[in-house]
């Protein structure tokens, strides 16, 4: 999928597993978080 000019796949990880990495860096955890992203803040999370 691409969207506002990134490329974006999805890959299965481990049970419960939701991570988000861009350019190798962790970008949301969703162990760390305890929660689902919101779109809006990963779309943030990448611009910056």
């Amino acid at each position: 999928m691409t969207e506002h000019g990134f490329d974006a796949q999805a890959i299965e990880g481990a049970k419960s597993q939701y991570d988000v990495i861009a350019d190798g860096q962790l970008v949301f955890s969703k162990q760390q978080q305890g929660r689902f992203p919101e779109h809006d803040e990963i779309v943030t999370a990448l611009r910056s």
